[in-house]
């Protein structure tokens, strides 16, 4: 479960990163969604100690 949990958080963080970084340039984009997956995976480690 620990799995899935972390692969949609990271796969949605990254996905809104690059959609907020888009208008801004390639560059942008790429570098927002590396944040994006780091809080991804912050995110998705949480709800499963958490709630599962």
């Amino acid at each position: 479960m620990k799995k899935i949990c972390m692969l949609t958080s990271i796969t949605s963080c990254g996905l809104l990163g690059w959609w907020v970084g888009k208008p801004l340039g390639q560059t942008s984009a790429y570098w927002l969604s590396f944040a994006g997956n780091l809080v991804g995976v912050y995110v998705g480690y949480r709800i499963n100690r958490d709630y599962l």
